[in-house]
């Protein structure tokens, strides 16, 4: 990579801030202060023009700074110089060349002679090492005869130094005395003591411990909820410990205490607390959760694609127009964004592909019903290249 191409990139962004410009009306003409819904109209209009996509996170790297310090994959520059109205990255190079700048084609490289004229001499070389050794085998004969020699010595004249003296043998009783016997008895039974209380030790957990199932059943329904609930196990002077329960599986949970406090939350249903005696509860339960009418019907017209005209009624219906709005985004450069509720509205009735992964994290309603709050995102389920 040369200074040279750093150059070009800073052109083609230029020229896809103006391509941008030449249809949409974002709120800065600086692509580098776009951010929020102006990044979604973006991604929208590239797939739509260059059949390709670019991450929040790739925009945020090389479009927020400038000048950059390397440059994209040549896929991401292809794909902008398409929707900047050139065939390729190359192309575009090739209509802004700089003074004395010369492009090469990347087959060029693989027929040049340099790469031959510098392995020729360590080729030369290897082969010279070789012949050397079959050559002059001198230093390996003087070896084998040397080894010959050492091998073929003489044992027939060697004297043997006998010795004479006698060999003392002591006698095992045959019997055992009645204190070893007692003594090994003893250790056995010590051992034994000792595995039991190693296993009670590692399995007590398992031998002491009981699962109860806690199933979820919507209460105006009466069926079994569709979603992912947050469970939180409340114990005496110890801090929450936070569980997911699975849509449409039951909640299972093992333990040895006698008591059970639970806390049930979700975006679409209201919280509830639940207190269990286990010493006479039931293993398996069903636990009726009142739903969230607000959020459940916030999502449903978030998420619909038709008839927008009565979508956008009942949102402006049943959003209070005090409202606090706030976005979250996945990326490490820009955490979460407000907007009013015009502007909530106008993002969720755009008919974009982004709002399939909409997902409402939070919502909360005043005493008339209207929706005083909501937190929401949209996930990103590109796959990092």
């Amino acid at each position: 990579m040369s200074d040279l191409d750093l150059l070009h990139f800073e052109q083609l962004k230029k020229e896809v801030q103006k391509q941008y410009l030449a249809t949409h009306t974002p709120s800065f003409d600086d692509i580098s202060k776009w951010k929020g819904i102006d990044i979604i109209y973006f991604q929208e209009d590239l797939r739509k023009k260059a059949k390709g996509n670019i991450s929040e996170k790739t925009f945020y790297t090389y479009f927020k700074n400038s000048p950059v310090t390397k440059l994209p994959r040549i896929d991401m520059l292809n794909i902008l110089s398409v929707y900047a109205g050139y065939v390729s990255w190359y192309d575009f190079k090739k209509n802004h060349l700089f003074a004395d700048e010369i492009l090469l084609d990347a087959e060029e490289s693989s027929n040049n002679p340099a790469v031959e004229q510098t392995l020729e001499p360590l080729l030369e070389k290897n082969d010279k090492i070789a012949v050397t050794e079959v050559e002059n085998p001198t230093e390996r004969q003087i070896h084998e005869a040397e080894k010959a020699v050492l091998q073929n010595t003489n044992t027939d004249n060697q004297s043997i130094n006998q010795n004479n003296g006698t060999l003392s043998t002591y006698d095992l009783p045959e019997k055992k005395t009645t204190v070893s016997l007692l003594t090994k008895y003893l250790w056995l039974g010590i051992s034994a003591v000792l595995a039991i209380l190693v296993g009670l030790l590692i399995f007590k957990d398992e031998l002491f411990s009981k699962k109860y199932y806690y199933s979820f059943i919507d209460a105006d329904r009466n069926s079994k909820i569709n979603a992912e609930l947050q469970v939180q196990i409340l114990k005496e002077n110890e801090s929450p410990i936070l569980y997911v329960a699975k849509p449409n599986e039951p909640f299972v949970y093992t333990t040895k205490s006698k008591n059970l406090t639970m806390v049930v939350s979700s975006p679409y249903y209201r919280t509830d607390t639940i207190q269990r005696n286990l010493e006479t509860a039931p293993e398996a339960e069903n636990i009726e959760l009142k739903p969230n009418d607000y959020a459940i019907m916030l999502f449903y017209y978030s998420k619909s694609i038709t008839d927008l005209k009565k979508k956008r009624e009942r949102l402006n219906y049943l959003i209070s127009h005090n409202a606090l709005i706030y976005q979250v985004f996945d990326n490490e450069f820009y955490g979460v964004e407000t907007m009013d509720k015009q502007r909530y509205i106008n993002l969720v009735t755009l008919p974009s592909t982004s709002l399939e992964n909409l997902e409402v994290i939070d919502t909360q309603t005043d005493k008339t019903g209207k929706i005083m709050m909501i937190k929401f995102k949209i996930a990103n389920n590109e796959k990092n290249k």
